[in-house]
């Protein structure tokens, strides 16, 4: 299969890239292929406007959504835009590794969304969810937290199935990934080395049987 990492962690020795590069290399090894999006080491802008487009649908009122199915008919998002739309197309299953920030994603995976999945050619009227324009992809999340187990239940920070909910249906399902079952490591930084080397070993294993 085709397998795109995405990865937002500014630190590239962080249990995020660890586990990143542990992903690449169990996939790879299952035979798979691979692609990535490292987007701290790439520098990736995520502030949306006219530098999203290298053409423009009307220049006196800026809407985005406008720009972006006009940039979708005649070609014209900006490079980097473009780039990781062809290989958000090109994978059958999509990873996103990331931190979860504020009980969200950090806010440059969140500005590469609003820049990449881009009306008329991620979604459009009436072309969502099972009918979404990326239907018959697969994504998953997996993500590290800096707070307990314990302390997700409705009573103290809600529940962790209920803190994704907006990312998994409000943005992947709504453009037509299927969401598989997320892989989530809690208070990491709390970790002993043979605690974190046990979820290695476990998340290669889940990689390499990935369907």
């Amino acid at each position: 299969m085709k397998i795109l990492i995405v990865l937002a962690h500014p630190e590239p020795n962080s249990f995020n890239a660890v586990l990143f590069r542990t992903a690449i290399e169990a996939l790879q090894q299952a035979g798979h292929e691979v692609k990535t999006s490292d987007l701290y080491r790439m520098d990736f802008n995520p502030v949306s406007g006219r530098g999203n487009f290298k053409g423009e649908k009307d220049k006196a009122h800026f809407n985005q959504q406008h720009e972006e199915v006009f940039a979708f008919h005649n070609n014209t998002f900006a490079e980097d835009i473009q780039t990781e739309q062809d290989k958000v197309f090109w994978c059958d299953v999509m990873i996103w590794q990331f931190p979860l920030w504020w009980f969200s994603v950090p806010a440059l995976l969140k500005g590469w969304v609003d820049k990449v999945f881009t009306m008329g050619k991620f979604y459009d009227n009436g072309k969502i969810y099972e009918s979404g324009l990326l239907k018959g992809r697969k994504a998953l999340l997996s993500i590290t937290t800096g707070g307990p187990e314990k302390n997700y239940v409705a009573e103290r920070y809600g529940k962790i199935d209920d803190i994704l909910h907006p990312i998994k249906t409000g943005i992947l399902e709504f453009v037509g990934f299927s969401v598989l079952p997320s892989e989530i490591h809690f208070s990491v930084d709390r970790l002993t080395d043979d605690e974190g080397k046990e979820i290695l070993e476990k998340w290669s294993d889940r990689l390499k049987n990935i369907s």
